[in-house]
């Protein structure tokens, strides 16, 4: 591209707004490096000083990441999960075109964990455990927690492994999911939780958690998820109903 010298935006402008339409096309593929300052001062004839306010701008919007010593990169695409509509973790990145996968790290029968006591009914006294490993492109972006009603049990590992939680689940019989509750919080990453999910001892996650209903009124899963956050956005939609009394 050629840049116009008498226009009034400015060169650095010209240049991030050409590398994002780049990125965009596919020119440089998610996490693709992008060339180097030197080649892109080149490319475009400008100063050193120029290519590093247009990749500045480029980092601002988020569409590149710098490393240091390693260089400037395209980002990833950022995926939505979105809490408005009942739809499993998998289902919604799958839905998005991601190239997502599951790992079972752990299926087991133990007892209700404190926490969730006042979840499921009093009488439950144990629950169906599963931790699933979310991956996207081969990196992992997410860990689940799933505790479920004893009656899980007949799940087998192979779905465990494959299926969606929401399909696994209706598999069960009599057992179909109306809705969910959903809450958001933050933490710091903890040393088992970094591990699994490829992050820095207390580096930020965001931690939703998800209680899904039946059509009787019993909870019968409760899911924690850490979710790495630089890829994510979880978002959701309100209407607002007004009516104008005369």
């Amino acid at each position: 591209m050629k840049l116009v010298r008498e226009d009034v935006t400015s060169l650095y402008e010209q240049i991030a707004t050409t590398l994002e339409r780049e990125i965009a096309q596919g020119l440089y593929a998610p996490g693709g490096k992008l060339p180097s300052e030197a080649e892109l001062s080149e490319r475009f004839e400008v100063s050193r000083v120029t290519v590093r306010l247009a990749l500045g701008r480029l980092v601002d919007a988020r569409v590149v990441e710098r490393k240091q010593g390693k260089g400037t990169f395209a980002k990833p695409a950022r995926l939505q999960h979105r809490l408005d509509v009942l739809r499993g973790f998998y289902d919604s990145l799958a839905a998005q075109g991601a190239r997502a996968s599951m790992k079972l790290l752990r299926m087991e029968t133990c007892e209700v964990p404190p926490g969730l006591r006042e979840v499921f009914s009093a009488e439950v006294g144990h629950c169906v455990y599963l931790e699933r490993l979310h991956r996207v492109d081969n990196v992992p972006v997410a860990l689940a927690q799933t505790c479920m009603l004893p009656e899980a049990s007949v799940i087998s590992r192979e779905e465990a492994q494959t299926l969606p939680s929401y399909e696994m689940l209706e598999k069960l019989d009599g057992w179909h999911i109306v809705d969910a509750d959903m809450s958001i919080t933050a933490v710091a990453a903890s040393r088992d939780i970094a591990a699994y999910l490829d992050v820095a001892v207390n580096a930020p996650l965001l931690v939703l958690r998800r209680t899904s209903r039946l059509a009787d009124g019993r909870a019968c899963e409760s899911t924690v998820f850490h979710i790495r956050p630089e890829r994510f956005d979880l978002v959701t939609r309100s209407a607002l109903e007004a009516r104008l009394v005369g």
